[in-house]
């Protein structure tokens, strides 16, 4: 589904990502782990169109779409592409259900769908009885539920996570992780997630051993994982 060919990226003079190649498969829970400075968060944000590499192509179903225009490219990435992050990043001003509206709104879906698929999602989410409730209202495992649910919100082909769970505790952590592959049964989900959670990268699919901005091994599972509570 993407493909990643010699994806190159510095920041003035110091070269961040050296050489990247890397493919996800539709459906995959993927992790990236490695030590900090390896260059981790650059290779999600280029995956993920915030950063254009300096080198190489970028291929979504076949389509380089680092040659994408930024208006094109924007558009691009609000409906194909859903982000986590660290810290949930939810609008303090609005209720748990208008925070997942916005990414619907901003491409122009009607309210009435906008608001029928928050609803929905915060269902799944356990949420729904939250939904009137503002982020400072809420959990820290409610709030990066409801941040799940909003990188869900445009019906995404892929997830990228930067550190989820980095900020929860052991009970909401768990929870969490169970979260992903509940999403990757249910609705097929992919997801790529860095972490420093060896728990977590020890289920994934595959993880991606990332060191000083090159892939420096990749381990694999043989089937799909599920997680046993």
């Amino acid at each position: 589904m993407i493909t990643l060919k010699g994806i190159r990226k510095s920041f003035g003079a110091l070269e961040v990502l050296k050489g990247i190649d890397l493919t996800v498969n539709r459906g995959e829970v993927v992790s990236i782990v490695g030590p900090s400075g390896a260059g981790k968060t650059t290779l999600l944000q280029v995956m993920g169109t915030l950063y254009r590499p300096d080198a190489g192509s970028i291929y979504f179903e076949g389509q380089d779409i680092a040659k994408l225009n930024a208006k094109n490219l924007a558009r691009f990435r609000c409906q194909h592409i859903g982000f986590v992050f660290q810290f949930h990043q939810l609008l303090p001003e609005f209720t748990a259900l208008e925070n997942l509206m916005i990414p619907a709104m901003i491409l122009r879906t009607k309210e009435r769908e906008a608001r029928a698929r928050a609803e929905e999602l915060l269902g799944f989410m356990g949420l729904a009885e939250r939904a009137s409730h503002k982020p400072s209202e809420l959990s820290g495992g409610e709030q990066q539920r409801v941040a799940v649910a909003r990188a869900l919100m445009n019906k995404p082909d892929v997830v990228l996570a930067d550190e989820p769970s980095g900020s929860l505790d052991s009970r909401n952590k768990q929870e969490l992780h169970r979260l992903f592959f509940d999403l990757r049964e249910k609705m097929g989900q992919t997801f790529v997630i860095i972490t420093h959670d060896e728990e977590l990268a020890a289920l994934t699919d595959r993880t991606i051993h990332l060191v000083d901005g090159r892939i420096d091994a990749e381990t694999s599972k043989s089937e799909p994982q599920t997680m046993d509570v």
